[in-house]
């Protein structure tokens, strides 16, 4: 895990000249920085008289708050004992400090976004909640339990170092195959990187156009299968669809470790096109793409374009970039000097750990995702709750080395997707532009990967006709977000502005689960309905195993 978490940062000289360009800029004007410190230590000052005139018994008045939806110092003894309470709010106060001295300083945007991190991953990490001695939570727990809650977080801890990660969910809650990605289908068709599942009717009549979900290949295809009641491929296949959803394989074997770009368009998108519209006896499908597997099928249908093949009647994004020129916080990881040591590394060949992945995306959320769970764990002893969404979150899959090195390099380092022609896919030069089809763009608000504002970039590229909508909550939170939960709200506007900001102004907010919306209008693009096929595959494509098929299974 600690070998994980350092691989976050740069290497020694780049580190220090992060923190050299910060010195830099203050250095040549002081005066902003004097500023700075002379209100820092009035504020301390305040804070130390608040905590001499409190009364015994009460707490004093604050100098500092908690940002709204901040549960770290949730606990009673956070307030009301004057020692916790003034740990609580100095840490406060220098977390203030820290982030005015980045913000204030004149730096060009990209060197103050690094810094934004890098600063934020320090004030995180030294929280005071994150220490035993300084945790009151934990210490009055080691007390009431004599003992056995610091015991039971010594045990937790030495399974996660076996595991090399911290544990956010009670794994033996959930197996795939069991509670999760329940869904009735069948395997079809596997070759070496992916198993293609048909799933059954669930109505006597479906729809003429089949529907092919292409799921994030940097993670497992369950995330849009997770239980009944979550389930959007359920959802889908209840609506009369006959979905058939891609399963990417889980690099594990050195000899997979050579695979690219091109054979995971090649042997995976177009390999599912071209199975799903043969078992359906369709000429064109319509296709969903999820994340990176969003901008797979995105590359895929530029690609069919070019070769004057029109196999795909509309298509579905949801929470991905096709135009990385904003690609939020994991821009940080990627440079020139970090990008050319991978390619060194694993650019010929090699295997890119899923674990080292999901690290990386925690950190993104280092409170939520890491140091809530290190308090919990290790300091409380408390196992996590049951959550299937940060079990699918842990459950990662490694990429090959090639593969890998070649999307960071050309989406976010280069950024030459947008460009027409500039990238080719299989051998032939593509054009986002020349996607002329039917366009369904999901981004979500809070979405801390794929930037909603990021996301509507796409419409700038896409020349089809498209509606975008804008969910709540994050990444995977606002996609998964079922009707009968009657939770949340998305906002619409079909009048494509200039910029995302013009864009909210005039949307409309609706509340519950854009599902609903997105099934109203994937419904005029799926050529009317015939009887449901009494059993999946057909003639060359027969049923391989039941599913969620084997390489689903397959665990770092």
């Amino acid at each position: 895990m600690l070998q994980n978490f350092l691989k976050l940062f740069p290497l020694g000289s780049e580190l220090g000249q992060v923190w050299q360009s910060l010195l830099a800029a203050h250095s040549a004007d002081p005066s902003r920085l004097g500023t700075l410190q002379t209100a820092y230590l009035q504020q301390q000052l305040a804070l130390w008289g608040s905590m001499l005139a409190r009364e015994p018994g009460k707490p004093a008045g604050p100098v500092a708050t908690t940002d709204k939806g901040d549960k770290r110092f949730a606990g009673r003894e956070w307030r009301e004992n004057p020692y916790y309470d003034y740990l609580r709010q100095v840490y406060l106060l220098n977390s203030r400090f820290l982030n005015d001295v980045v913000e204030t300083a004149e730096l060009d945007e990209p060197a103050k976004h690094r810094l934004r991190f890098y600063t934020r991953q320090l004030i995180d990490a030294m929280s005071p909640a994150n220490f035993a001695a300084t945790n009151p939570e934990a210490l009055r727990l080691a007390l009431d339990t004599k003992g056995e809650s610091l015991h039971a977080g010594i045990r937790h801890l030495i399974e996660d170092v076996k595991q090399g990660r911290v544990s956010m969910s009670d794994e033996s809650a959930f197996e795939v195959g069991r509670n999760l990605a329940v869904t009735p289908g069948e395997v079809v068709f596997e070759n070496e990187l992916i198993q293609l599942i048909q799933y059954q009717p669930a109505t006597a009549n479906v729809r003429k156009l089949p529907l092919l979900m292409v799921p994030p290949c940097i993670n497992k295809f369950y995330i849009l299968d997770l239980q009944p009641e979550n389930s959007f491929v359920r959802y889908a296949v209840e609506q009369g669809n006959t979905v058939f959803m891609v399963s990417w394989r889980n690099i594990t074997e050195d000899n997979l470790g050579g695979l690219t770009w091109d054979d995971y368009i090649a042997d995976g998108v177009m390999k599912a096109i071209e199975v799903a519209r043969a078992i359906g006896k369709s000429d064109k499908i319509n296709a969903l793409g999820f994340c990176v597997g969003g901008t797979l099928l995105a590359a895929a249908l530029a690609l069919l374009r070019a070769r004057g093949e029109e196999r795909v009647a509309s298509v579905t994004l949801l929470a991905t970039m096709l135009d990385f020129s904003y690609p939020g916080d994991i821009g940080v990881f990627v440079d020139e000097a970090s990008m050319a040591s991978r390619e060194a590394a694993i650019g010929k060949g090699g295997i890119l750990s899923g674990r080292e992945l999901a690290f990386v995306f925690s950190a993104l959320r280092a409170n939520d995702l890491v140091w809530s769970y290190v308090v919990n764990n290790y300091l409380k002893g408390k196992t996590p709750e049951a959550f299937d969404i940060l079990y699918w979150n842990a459950d990662s899959t490694n990429l090959p080395g090639p593969m890998y090195c070649w999307y960071v390099r050309n989406m976010y380092l280069e950024n030459k997707l947008r460009e027409p022609g500039e990238l080719s896919m299989c051998g032939v030069p593509v054009d986002l532009g020349a996607i002329r089809l039917p366009t369904y763009i999901l981004a979500t608000r809070e979405d801390h990967i794929v930037p909603w504002k990021t996301a509507y970039l796409s419409t700038r590229h896409l020349k089809g006709d498209t509606r975008f909508v804008l969910g709540a909550s994050g990444h995977v939170a606002g996609v998964i977000n079922p009707p009968s939960k009657k939770r949340r709200s998305f906002w619409r506007n079909d009048h494509l502005c200039a910029s995302a900001e013009e864009w909210l102004v005039g949307a409309e907010e609706t509340p519950g689960s854009w599902w609903s919306n997105w099934n109203a209008w994937l419904e005029g693009f799926s050529g009317g309905v015939r009887a449901a096929p009494k059993k999946s595959g057909n003639a060359k494509f027969k049923a391989i195993e039941p599913a969620p098929g084997r390489y689903v299974k397959v665990r770092v």
